[in-house]
């Protein structure tokens, strides 16, 4: 085949948003590491959204407005209580999406400036979605933010989790590592949607739907999964060899991009693993999670990407596994809406082309001689 299979190494656009440039990632030209060590998942939403780190009192301004688009009108909660509970929660929350749009009056003004002033409620709007479905899938009372916290800190404030300081900071900076990632998957469906000058919110569902896929966001859940199949450390080895044998994927493993398996992301989820084991003198996760690192790596060369640590941290942090790929989602938010802007600013329709391997020449015959 003379074509590039699932357009691996293909060049579609061109962007100033993220880049992984000799297994280095970055955000607008910062080192993830840089911004890991020294920087919070609001003040790196400001630099996806806008392209640059904020002056001081931008800053403040931009934290009260997410504060203040974080409260959700009673009829949109009104219509997270009509939501079917039988469905994932990934699914309900693709339907919200949707409905996002119709609360918008102006849902179809796609006007680059126009986009970029409303973007951060945009934004507040789909976490508070996700924390108010939460509570009410629970059938519990929706809670409100504080003006006081921090992003993160009201997130897990919304949702009704129990968090200390260490929670808060981990969560902060997994955000900050999630936050965007190039052209994956679901950041290419919501721009393929985006050129088609279609809206804002029809782009995000496109992302969402895609998110949903198990090789992609669910991965995280996959290895959650993993982990409880296997229940202890010693059956590492039998676990991961029969999955083997029988050609499964291990979930948590490879990436298309990475060819020398080395996530720059990985290095600090395995060590947020290790501190939250020490935090709450409990070892079992990641004693598992290094003895299937160690037994993947002999077997078959390849090595964890983000999601094979990230389970352990959520589940440390007793985050429900239901709200994995959610989390995920509210991070990854993000990047989906500074790259559906960044595509309205300079469009072209994306309409790649396929290779055709079928049959060729056929001759049309009638119902009687087929």
């Amino acid at each position: 085949m003379s074509g590039s299979f699932g357009l691996e190494g293909v060049i579609v656009t061109t962007s100033k948003i993220s880049s992984i440039i000799d297994g280095v990632l970055s955000y607008r030209g910062y080192n993830i590491d840089d911004l890991f060590f020294k920087s919070s998942f609001e003040e790196v939403i400001y630099l996806l959204f806008y392209g640059l780190l904020p002056s001081k009192e931008d800053f403040e301004k931009f934290k009260k407005l997410l504060y203040k688009e974080f409260f959700l009108l009673d009829g949109f909660l009104d219509f997270l209580k009509r939501l079917p509970l039988k469905t994932s929660f990934m699914s309900g929350l693709r339907t919200i999406f949707s409905y996002l749009g119709n609360c918008d009056s102006e849902e179809d003004d796609i006007n680059f400036l126009s986009l970029q002033e409303k973007i951060a409620g945009i934004y507040a709007k789909i976490v508070s979605s996700v924390t108010s479905y939460f509570r009410i899938r629970k059938g519990l009372e929706v809670l409100k933010p504080k003006e006081d916290l921090n992003f993160t800190a009201n997130f897990l404030t919304m949702l009704g989790l129990a968090y200390d300081d260490v929670a808060v900071f981990i969560l902060d900076k997994i955000f900050i590592l999630h936050a965007d990632h190039e052209l994956n998957a679901s950041t290419f469906a919501a721009r393929v949607t985006a050129s088609t000058l279609t809206d804002v919110y029809s782009s995000l569902v496109s992302a969402l739907a895609t998110l949903k896929g198990t090789i992609h966001g669910g991965a995280n859940e996959q290895v959650m999964n993993l982990l409880e199949e296997i229940k202890t450390v010693d059956r590492v080895e039998e676990v991961i060899s029969l999955k083997l044998k029988n050609k499964e994927k291990i979930a948590g493993f490879g990436h298309r991009v990475y060819k020398d398996g080395n996530d720059p992301r990985v290095k600090h989820l395995k060590n947020m693993v290790y501190e939250l084991a020490k935090h709450k003198n409990d070892f079992f996760y990641y004693d598992m999670l290094l003895a299937i690192e160690k037994e993947v790596y002999r077997k078959k060369g390849l090595k964890p990407n983000i999601d094979f640590y990230t389970a352990a941290i959520y589940s440390y942090l007793g985050i429900p596994k239901c709200l994995f790929t959610p989390f995920f989602a509210v991070s990854r938010a993000v990047g989906w809406l500074a790259h559906i802007l960044e595509q309205y600013s300079n469009n072209r329709l994306i309409r790649p082309r396929a290779e055709y391997i079928g049959p060729t020449n056929l001759t049309y015959l009638p119902f009687t001689q087929r």
